[in-house]
């Protein structure tokens, strides 16, 4: 399971987690060692003898620890303790009880809230009203004047926050803002001006660069682990804004929101999640990117709160079936399912079907970069996004809108089966006008093979398909004309916009 790694209560029982039967791909790595022949006049205690000039100073270069590292930036990292009213958080306990079962996917939803169990309220036992539950994570100083960052996880529903230094110094902090949507915070300690503090890298690590990890797991304070960088880029299912850095360096529940440091003492992620099936570390954790972090931070600390650009589209990624009835060379970009109604992209004639390849110049890989890219910028930004519609390229320049609160981009996860089927799409049809009153348009799906190729791709009774191909159809004839079209024109799949109550959103069938 993905788990928060946020984890130490008082007033608790312990979590207790199912095992999970997990295969493990080993990777053996192969050392080699350079043996270097002793010549005639060699000692044998002469072996410096033997390690060129070069060699003798890149290892005199090597550092023999990371002790000079964590002297200089420990004293800037912070545990943060959070005591929350349990009867004002129960939607977030509820969600954590979902720890204890067994889920599908090791990768499922993160818990909203701290890795523990409250008092009260399981195993049929009833709660206790009123009573304050306490967490702890970490956290760390980015200013002198007592900034903090830490997770939006480690902090939410909040009645009070202290946090306590290196040097077991304890302070009261208050919240200046909260981001869900990436789980950052942003603290304040009052009264001091003179705070250690560390800064955000201004480079994206590199895979396989150092990482030292430091924080409060399980409430010990303080303690330091060191790796590798892992991997960029990992989206684990949190949101269409994950972009999350994986390391190996150990990090435990309550490690929540402290910092990873490269080799310079910069911060290089923000801890925040771990793969867990154990409950805790297995040397797979994912940290917020410092460039992430510094555009979130900087706009809590002005506004207190996150404003993010809006286009105002459905969008899921382009398969390379999609790719193909559409005629595209690669399966990249965005499909547009629906542009909403005023929003920016309809405005500009954003149309549902035109597959979004670029902003401002930059190629958008799939859905959840498009969704990414915008959210980095501020509403009113001027933005070129190259499109494909209906099979021509253009370019459209819009001014983005503001990211409501209740919105946010819609990235399919383009999990959809990709098992090949016939030439039939293994449905019934009939006029939506017929079907739902005049005035409706497509055709109205009233029956489904659930062996046939459309169940495969999740079409289900009373969807409505508005067009198949880039055409729109009224009646069973259109339909199968459009497939006949498809299948003689060469193409594997045949586009469909199918709508149903919750969205709209193209399907591509296979026809082979």
């Amino acid at each position: 399971m993905i788990d928060r790694v946020n984890s130490d209560t008082t007033k608790t029982t312990p979590t207790i987690l199912k095992p999970r039967r997990l295969a493990l791909l080993g990777t053996v790595a192969a050392l080699g060692v350079a043996v270097l022949a002793a010549s005639p006049a060699s000692t044998p205690f002469g072996v410096s003898s033997l390690i060129s000039p070069a060699q003798a100073a890149e290892s005199a270069a090597t550092p023999p620890g990371f002790g000079d590292l964590v002297s200089k930036v420990k004293p800037a990292v912070i545990s943060v303790r959070v005591k929350i009213d349990q009867d004002n958080d129960k939607s977030a306990m509820l969600q954590q009880n979902r720890m204890d079962q067994d889920e599908d996917s090791p990768f499922d939803q993160f818990s909203r809230q701290f890795g523990f169990r409250g008092p009260g309220g399981m195993n049929g036992m009833p709660r206790q009203r009123h009573q304050m539950i306490t967490g702890e994570g970490s956290g760390f100083f980015i200013s002198a004047d007592g900034y903090a960052v830490t997770n939006n996880h480690v902090v939410d529903h909040a009645e009070s926050v202290q946090v306590t230094m290196d040097d077991g110094t304890i302070y009261t902090a208050k919240v200046v803002g909260t981001d869900p949507k990436t789980d950052l915070a942003l603290i304040k300690v009052d009264g001091k001006k003179d705070f250690p503090f560390v800064k955000f890298s201004d480079q994206k690590p590199r895979i396989g660069d150092w990482v030292v990890a430091v924080g409060n797991p399980f409430g010990l304070g303080g303690t330091v682990t060191a790796g590798i960088v892992s991997a960029s880029g990992r989206d684990i299912g949190n949101g269409p804004y994950d972009d999350f850095i994986q390391i190996d360096a150990p990090i435990n529940k309550g490690n929540s929101g402290g910092p990873a440091f490269d080799m310079n003492g910069n911060v290089i992620g923000v801890n925040t999640a771990i793969y867990s099936p154990s409950g805790g570390s297995v040397g797979i954790g994912f940290d917020i990117p410092a460039s992430t972090a510094k555009l979130v931070v900087a706009q809590l600390k002005d506004k207190g709160a996150v404003t993010r650009g809006w286009l105002g589209v459905q969008v899921q990624p382009v398969t390379a079936e999609i790719a193909d009835s559409l005629g595209l060379k690669a399966a990249r970009g965005a499909i547009v399912d629906n542009p909403q109604d005023g929003s920016p992209a309809a405005k500009a004639g954003i149309e549902a079907g035109d597959v979004i390849t670029a902003v401002n110049g930059t190629a958008i890989k799939d859905s959840r970069d498009l969704a990414r890219t915008i959210a980095t910028l501020a509403p009113g930004t001027s933005v070129k996004l190259d499109v494909v519609h209906k099979g021509d390229s253009k370019t459209v320049t819009l001014a983005l809108g503001e990211l409501p609160n209740e919105r946010q981009a819609n990235a399919g996860d383009g999990k959809t089966q990709q098992t090949p089927g016939t030439p039939r799409l293994g449905l019934s049809l009939a006029p939506a006008g017929e079907v739902q009153g005049a005035g409706q348009n497509g055709v109205v799906v009233t029956e489904v093979d659930p062996q046939g190729p459309a169940a495969q791709r999740g079409i289900q009774t009373g969807d409505v398909i508005l067009n198949v191909g880039g055409k729109p159809v009224a009646n069973v004839g259109d339909v199968r004309s459009e497939l006949a079209q498809a299948k003689s024109s060469g193409k594997n799949s045949v586009l469909l916009q199918v709508k149903n109550a919750e969205a709209t959103r193209f399907v591509a069938v296979p026809l082979a």
